[in-house]
């Protein structure tokens, strides 16, 4: 079971303790999660990020050209 908990409150200078805050929520939001669960979550999230590398690189180029 995948926990919905709130986000944590991330600061602008994006410190270590954010990074303590980040590992925390997945670490509350995971505790109960199957084996399945997990894997979806890091994929689903995996493939959210590479969508937007993606995005963020044809922009890119586009503004290049």
């Amino acid at each position: 079971m995948i926990h919905n908990i709130p986000e944590p409150d991330i600061s602008p200078d994006f410190t270590i303790d954010d990074i303590h805050k980040i590992r925390e929520y997945h670490y509350e939001m995971l505790k109960d999660a199957t084996s399945e669960e997990r894997k979806k979550f890091y994929c689903d999230a995996s493939r959210r990020v590479q969508e937007r590398i993606a995005k963020f690189r044809n922009e890119r180029v586009m503004i290049s050209t």
